[in-house]
């Protein structure tokens, strides 16, 4: 039954947005506001699809310890579910994306009109230092900023370092960091093609206190993602 609902839910996933990307290319020309709201109408519409086909829903804790005005969410990467959840809960975030994606017929094109805050992981200084202008200019509009701080998704279990993109923005932004944990490569791992029904949960912590010099800031940051991700896996697998 699992197999037959991920193909199912695979088949409809690239058939319907195939058919949503060709038909939305004249959207192109409008407003990166309106882009980001209709990008997620079509998020909203692929986590429905993963609930509905597959039987993956979610829930999110620890809502209360986010600080009022713009964030820095420092979120645990497994799944192309996270990509797609944290735009349609948040609102109007900036999310920040690797180079590399733009590259990706579509959804290059389509988060570039978005105004998605582009990062060159090779790039050294000056890439950290055009990073840090657009979460600036996202943060004076009063917009919290999306960031996979490992840079890339993981598998359940993996380490991965975290990389020095949001150490920068903790040093010069001046916005709370608040790490997030969650298990959605339980459900939907990455480069998979099973889906597996459950509940997906995403917890915010503790946001991390300011004044840190750099390695202690991503000690403290990973310590805290890492600790909890284990426990929600944890309890993905009882």
């Amino acid at each position: 039954m699992i197999f037959v609902r991920s193909l199912l839910f695979n088949l409809v996933f690239y058939v319907s947005s195939a058919v949503i990307a060709l038909a939305a290319l004249p959207l192109l020309a409008l407003s990166p506001a309106f882009m980001r709201r209709a990008g997620a109408r079509w998020s909203g519409y692929v986590i429905w699809l993963l609930k509905v086909i597959v039987g993956a829903g979610w829930e999110v804790r620890g809502v209360d310890r986010i600080p009022d005005g713009p964030v820095i969410f420092g979120i645990k990467h497994q799944s192309a579910w996270d990509t797609l959840f944290f735009p349609v809960y948040f609102g109007d975030p900036a999310m920040i994306a690797k180079k590399e994606l733009r590259l990706i017929p579509f959804y290059g094109w389509y988060a570039w009109r978005a105004g998605a805050v582009w990062i060159d992981r090779k790039g050294g200084v000056g890439a950290l230092r055009a990073l840090i202008r657009g979460a600036l200019d996202a943060v004076k509009h009063g917009r919290s900023i999306i960031m996979f701080p490992q840079g890339t998704r993981t598998l359940p279990g993996e380490k991965r370092p975290y990389q020095p993109g949001i150490a920068a923005l903790y040093a010069n932004v001046g916005a709370p960091v608040v790490p997030v944990a969650l298990n959605s490569g339980m459900y939907w791992p990455k480069r998979t093609f099973i889906k597996r029904p459950g509940t997906i949960v995403v917890e915010f912590l503790e946001p991390v206190p300011p004044g840190l010099d750099r390695a202690a800031f991503l000690d403290v940051l990973a310590e805290r993602i890492e600790a909890a991700t284990e426990r929600l896996e944890a309890g993905a697998r009882n």
